[in-house]
């Protein structure tokens, strides 16, 4: 809590949590989460399904949190037997053995089922990161009505959505404002990863998803785009690894399609990562909020299958799909999608990144103070308050 906050309430009472995450970034906030409510209630327990960094924090999963982690619309197809008989389990025993409170972490596809059938038989459900219904699908607002007891809202724009449509819900910021500094220091993270880039040269981050899927899709022509930037002379290198399968995907992929290239490869510290960074070419998705709260240039691209894109660009109803963009409500960095995203326009795009720090850093900032609430106890503060009721 900030220094003007009120004392935290300590309570012994043995509460216990249902929680589940479905990829890297439910984790982050998870494993925020998770302390935030410790710090009320050091007795209280928490089942489901969380990541490494949540387990971390005392979480028991009945499954690991990446089997949860399928892209795109038709790709889930593939493993839809799966999922559904996870979350039959997990809705089996959260009946059994009912929780005082249980929370779906983002994984609206995967975690709003579950909540509306909890809910359903009494038990309190909160879900952390609105799905988009703002920009697509808007009668998903609805189920989600009939589903949850209180909506948390990294945005803003997306709690004045659910307030038109009556639904309980709180702005709680993001924890990544409130964990970034206003300040970094390149050569401190320059440091920490042990790379030394010479006078002259320039350090692209390189970030091509957490995913499996993902990095199938985008490594390849991510690595095509460094290679042209390389031609340009004075360039090296860093790709950050969500895990070390990823290390492994990323390791052969590299040394595959650009064995000439100056990269290092590093397994987590994606922050750091983008910190020491000159500029970053990265995938679309929450990665892309944590460039922007540190305050670098960046080209986001995405691809995925042609089945899905052509579903999914009928539906979505909004000018930009990165979180940047969303957030300034114009286009602050350039965003290139799907057919958009070839190497030719992605290499002029970075190169042409490298000059525009000046330029994006007032509207970097303005972003950063928006989004610095407290999130973590924010959060934790709403949820608990349906434990309370």
């Amino acid at each position: 809590m900030t220094s003007s906050s009120p004392a935290i309430k300590v309570s012994e009472r043995p509460i216990r949590i249902g929680i589940v995450a479905g990829e890297a970034s439910g984790d982050i906030l998870g494993s925020g989460l998770i302390r935030s409510i410790l710090a009320r209630y050091p007795n209280a327990i928490f089942d489901g399904i969380a990541g490494p960094l949540m387990i971390a924090e005392g979480a028991h999963s009945m499954v690991p949190m990446e089997r949860l982690s399928v892209m795109g619309l038709i790709e889930v197809l593939g493993r839809i037997r799966e999922l559904l008989g996870i979350r039959k389990r997990l809705v089996r025993n959260m009946l059994d053995n009912p929780p005082d409170l249980f929370i779906g972490i983002d994984a609206p596809d995967f975690t709003l089922p579950v909540e509306l059938k909890l809910k359903q038989a009494g038990i309190p459900t909160a879900h952390y990161v609105s799905p988009s219904v703002w920009a697509w699908r808007q009668k998903r607002i609805f189920k989600i009505a009939r589903s949850v007891d209180h909506m948390l809202c990294l945005l803003p724009f997306e709690a004045d959505f659910y307030r038109q449509h009556r639904v309980p819900v709180s702005f709680v910021g993001h924890p990544l404002a409130d964990s970034i500094p206003h300040d970094i220091d390149v050569e401190d993270a320059r440091s920490e990863l042990g790379l030394k880039v010479l006078p002259g040269q320039k350090l692209l981050a390189v970030l091509p998803g957490s995913r499996e899927g993902e990095v199938g899709m985008l490594a390849p022509l991510f690595l095509e785009v460094a290679k042209r930037c390389s031609l340009a002379g004075g360039f090296r290198f860093v790709i950050p690894c969500v895990n070390e399968a990823r290390y492994r995907q990323l390791e052969t992929l590299c040394s595959e399609l650009a064995p000439e290239l100056d990269i290092t490869l590093v397994l987590g510290k994606s922050r750091e990562a983008m910190a020491a960074a000159d500029s970053i070419l990265i995938a679309s998705g929450t990665a892309t909020l944590e460039a922007t709260l540190l305050k670098k240039p960046m080209v986001v691209a995405y691809r995925v299958s042609p089945m899905t894109y052509r579903i999914a660009s009928r539906l979505v109803k909004i000018p930009f799909v990165s979180l940047p963009n969303l957030l300034a409500g114009k286009e602050l960095v350039p965003e290139l999608i799907q057919d958009d995203a070839t190497p030719e326009k992605l290499t002029d795009a970075v190169l042409a990144s490298f000059h525009r720090t000046e330029e994006l850093l007032p509207e970097y900032q303005k972003i950063h103070q928006l989004l610095a609430r407290d999130a973590s106890n924010c959060a934790a503060e709403a949820v608990l308050a349906l434990v309370a009721e």
